[in-house]
């Protein structure tokens, strides 16, 4: 095969800089996970005949001043101590497995075996020695920690073989790998599958022919090619992870698509490791250690395919809905309904629709209410219509709670601290009659050519709402412009104008703004002073229910 010059130049280009920062920083300081990866990225560069600084002895030097560092981070369990999981063997696991690799390069690569890099391999044997026995009996706490700890234990045995490895990592692969029929781990997130998920199966795979783990990253794989955006970042509104309020670019993709692109021959792996590479490379010192054990990563990609855009995924309640003009994202697969809680590992981003329109972006479209603090509209579910729409819905209630009577009185006042569903009070709740109040919401979602046409129908009380849109990449042409910069749409429509697109906002000839246009958190952000509002230019509609409303979104070219 014929070498790709051009993943090789940047390659060398991003090497060569992290090694020079590298250098400046100091070579003892830092957690485990950052000493070893610095070491890793040293051996690397000294092995690399492309790097700029190859063969040069002050980079294994340098190397064997973070080794001592990690050593002296290494309890009497093995085990590296650092970080708020105390005694941690997953995360210990994210540092043998850079410190395996590194072991296996200077086993395999040819250089000068001096004094100094023979003493760097040992001191690294030592250490994995001394962490090998806990990895083989510990445990984890998030689903893909079992494949980070179980890729560890995989080049632990491909280091030196021992039955008891493969027999611990069968253990973990025996629960099955976490992946929904529509290619979808169970935490959702690009940032763990990017990271963590698919290297760590895929190692597993090699070393230990596990095909079912194999076939699970090529399977999210190909999920996740219907949800890169035209602005390069991966979708995340329904991650159960950190990432469901953030943007995730396509970069740390990079090694898994040019991997299975070039060995499956693939096309539209090859147009989305292009597209990685062409926001740079963000960790070389992994790409190089790949490149370096598995050459055939260097190779030329298949000419690129552009894959179809967007899709379904049904288990997320996620829908990604591309045409020429726009690009719709419409979300309905919280998992705050069932559980009624904000909490690390569920999916609680209120977002319910997002919009492309060349550079002109709808980032999030959320829908606030003043209803006992209970928190923006979160849909309990994706539902598509007959006429091939979406809708959402929800019921929120919260109660007014009676008297004890009879037996059920305490003459002391003493009762129960249990929890309403919004807080906890010492009124033993469960056990009272009570009366409901409760607000349902539904949200259709009508594509359109150019956009979108969405129906708000809020049925309860009286209560105030507010629809809130914000937008990036570009400015607001009409609204009532207020103070903070935020504009109130009271009638009609508004404009948001980018270099290249714009999105035209227009509500139903009955809508009438009534209300204070602001977004709230809700009462499990609100208590701790917090907020999971937002950025960006934000435009709202506000209103109070009962009531409809009506409101269209349409692409246009930023002259239109």
């Amino acid at each position: 095969m014929t070498a790709d010059a051009g993943f090789s130049a940047e390659l060398r280009r991003a090497v060569d800089a992290e090694v020079e920062s590298a250098l400046r920083e100091p070579s003892s300081e830092g957690a485990h996970r950052h000493l070893m990866d610095r070491v890793r990225l040293l051996v690397a560069a000294f092995l690399w005949p492309q790097a700029a600084r190859s063969g040069d002895g002050a980079l294994i030097d340098s190397a064997r001043e973070s080794v001592a560092a990690l050593r002296a981070l290494q309890g009497p369990s093995g085990l590296f101590v650092g970080g708020d999981n105390v005694d941690s063997p997953p995360d210990s696991a994210f540092t043998v497995n850079d410190l395996c690799d590194t072991l296996r390069l200077l086993d395999t690569q040819p250089h000068e075996r001096t004094a100094e890099a023979e003493a760097l391999a040992a001191e690294l044997a030592d250490i994995a020695d001394a962490v090998e026995p806990a990895l083989l009996v510990g445990g984890v706490h998030t689903p893909n920690h079992r494949w980070e700890i179980s890729a560890a234990l995989a080049r632990l045995h491909r280091r030196r073989p021992a039955a008891e490895l493969t027999a611990r990592a069968a253990e973990w692969l025996a629960e099955g790998v976490d992946i929904t029929a529509d290619g979808i781990f169970s935490e959702r997130s690009a940032n763990y599958a990017a990271y963590v998920s698919n290297p760590s199966l895929t190692v597993i795979a090699d070393v230990f022919g596990a095909q079912h783990a194999r076939d699970a990253v090529i399977r999210n794989l190909e999920a996740t090619l219907g949800m890169i955006h035209p602005d390069g970042t991966v979708e995340t509104v329904h991650s159960r992870r950190q990432d469901q309020l953030t943007r995730f670019p396509l970069a740390p993709y990079l090694l898994m698509y040019r991997r299975y692109a070039i060995e499956l021959g693939r096309g539209d792996f090859a147009w989305a490791a292009e597209r990685a590479l062409a926001q740079g490379i963000v960790h070389p010192a992994a790409i190089l250690t790949e490149l370096l054990l598995d050459p055939r990563l260097g190779d030329e990609l298949p000419t690129a395919v552009p894959p179809k855009g967007g899709g379904t995924w049904a288990q997320s309640g996620l829908v990604v809905d591309a045409d020429e003009r726009r690009r719709l994202v419409v979300f309905g697969g919280s998992d705050y309904p069932r559980f009624r809680r904000v909490r690390s590992g569920l999916s609680t981003n209120p977002t319910f629709l997002r919009m492309f329109a060349d550079d002109a972006v709808l980032d999030s479209i959320r829908l606030s209410r003043d209803f006992f603090g209970l928190g923006p509209f979160r849909a309990d579910g994706l539902r598509i219509r007959d006429d091939g729409g979406y809708r959402l819905t929800e019921e929120v209630s919260a109660s007014y709670y009676q008297p004890f009577t009879g037996s059920a009185l305490d003459s002391e006042g003493e009762y129960s601290l249990t929890d309403d569903g919004r807080f906890f009070g010492s009124m033993s709740f469960p056990e009272r009659r009570r009366d409901v109040v409760a607000l349902r919401t539904a949200v259709s979602v009508v594509p359109t050519a150019d956009g979108a046409v969405i129906g708000l129908d809020l049925d309860g009380p009286d209560c105030a709402w507010a629809l809130e849109l914000a937008f990036r990449g570009g400015e607001f042409d009409g609204g009532d412009v207020r103070a903070d910069g935020t504009v109130l749409l009271g009638a009609g429509a508004a404009r948001y104008r980018s270099a290249r697109g714009a999105i035209l906002v227009t509500a139903d000839a009955g809508y009438r703004a009534n209300g204070e246009p602001a977004y709230r958190p809700g009462e499990d952000y609100a208590f701790l002073g917090a907020t999971d509002a937002a950025t960006g230019d934000r435009l709202y509609l506000t209103g109070r229910s009962p009531g409809r409303v009506t409101l269209t979104l349409r692409a246009e070219t930023a002259t239109s």
